[in-house]
């Protein structure tokens, strides 16, 4: 018998499982991990570095960055954020930097430095962990007031359980048969695919821009977007930020901000829609008609390809200038009126259609999980099945990317354990 058994080795299943030996080092945890080893998003985290977290401390800009649980994890956030996380882990000497975005990242730059730090604690505090082990079935019995789970090989009992299996359809088909609500999931943090000869051939240009989602995507098969009539605001469904121009179409943090609040609406219809990219988002259109005017006026005898009007890089430039309809032995002093209008309507307004998506590296997240309505979040205890915790992303929580993805399971992790152990 089990006093706590952690179902799911991956970030949040390896912190739960520490904080409640750190509460109540008398307790026998066990930790079940389906597959042959553990931690296997924070392995690929940030390109094999592990963004931990985000300098982000103050709990509602924190809780800004989640589509969806925003107001949920409010709570949590006052009690647990980003700088206990940080703290925990320079205590046991892992040294943590900023970098300039506000993403933070171990100073050695690999994430086996979080790994074996996890590994560490696990073994200097007792808790048994189980590879190789996928939940078959999970019940509770109610005449002996505990949880029976059940794998491949093993059957185990225990008196508290903390779900902590992400993405795993499986076990939430056994909640939901328990009596759980589950949103369907659908993925999150996702490239555009787009093929278009403005982006041929200049992949990886990175540059900032302003990038949204057209509220109706052409006519054809597929659902209509159309924002006014969801739940999600259209100023939520663009975003501000670096874009990366790739083999494929577009990414970058831009994009995956866009992704992550357009999650369901992209989804529903088909990944097939319209984005507007402002390549110079701090101009607006009038200003950016009156920059070219000027400089007709000063750059006249030299061609438009060879003066750049704004700081663009250069083959980009050339590709928007060129879709403007204006030759590449064009002069300033030539551009006709509505040359000019076609390349401020370039810079400020280029329209792309988005064919499909493709998944962010290998780092995979998705938009669905247990109702939160049927969450305690003082607790993060089910309000339908006795003794039972989640953490991370088996519930309907998610964000953005920058570290607060894990920010979700490091601060669900931590209550869900001071719960358990205050109450055995």
């Amino acid at each position: 018998m089990f006093d706590v058994l952690v179902i799911g080795g991956g970030a949040a299943g390896f912190y739960g499982a520490i904080q409640v030996a750190i509460a109540d080092p008398s307790l026998k945890i066990g930790i079940l991990e389906r597959g042959r080893q553990g931690l296997s998003k924070v392995k690929i985290s940030g390109g094999g570095r592990c963004n931990v977290t985000h300098a982000e401390f103050d709990p509602h800009a924190l809780a800004a960055n989640y589509p969806r649980g925003d107001k949920e994890l409010l709570g949590p956030f006052h009690h647990y954020g980003s700088g206990d996380i940080m703290g925990f882990f320079e205590e046991r000497g892992v040294a943590l930097k900023s970098e300039e975005d506000g993403r933070i990242f171990p100073v050695s730059d690999s994430s086996q430095t979080i790994i074996d730090c996890f590994l560490r604690e696990i073994k200097d505090r007792g808790v048994q962990l189980m590879y190789n082990s996928p939940v078959t079935d999970l019940e509770f019995d109610m005449g002996e007031q505990h949880w029976l789970i059940s794998t491949k090989t093993t059957g185990y009992r225990a008196r508290k359980v903390l779900l902590a299996t992400g993405s795993n359809h499986k076990v939430w088909h056994m909640l939901q048969r328990l009596g759980h609500t589950i949103v369907p999931p659908v993925p999150s943090l996702f490239t555009f695919n787009i093929k278009d000869e403005r982006l041929a051939g200049i992949q990886g240009i990175s540059t900032g821009v302003r990038i949204g989602v057209l509220e109706k995507h052409p006519p054809g098969k597929g659902a209509s977007l159309i924002l006014k009539n969801t739940r999600v605001r259209a100023a939520q469904l663009e975003s501000e930020g670096p874009m990366l121009i790739t083999h494929w179409g577009i990414s970058g943090p831009a994009v995956l901000k866009l992704s992550a609040w357009g999650a369901r609406l992209l989804y529903d219809c088909h990944y097939r829609f319209q984005v507007r990219v402002n390549w110079i988002p701090e101009y607006h259109e009038g200003a950016v008609f009156s920059v070219l005017t000027d400089v007709r006026e000063v750059e006249a005898k030299k061609t438009v390809l060879r003066t750049h009007a704004f700081d663009l890089p250069r083959r980009l430039w050339t590709k928007l200038v060129l879709a403007s309809g204006i030759s590449r032995a064009h002069k300033w002093a030539d551009l006709t009126k509505t040359q000019m209008e076609a390349l401020v309507q370039q810079l400020t307004a280029s329209e792309f259609q988005v064919d499909g998506k493709s998944t962010f590296k290998e780092e995979f997240v998705t938009a669905g999980g247990v109702d939160l309505r049927e969450i305690d979040f003082r607790t993060f205890q089910s309000k339908r099945l006795p003794n039972l915790f989640f953490a991370g992303e088996v519930i309907n929580a998610d964000a953005i990317t920058g570290g607060f993805n894990f920010q979700n399971a490091w601060t669900g992790a931590y209550i869900a354990a001071r719960a358990i152990t205050s109450s055995q």
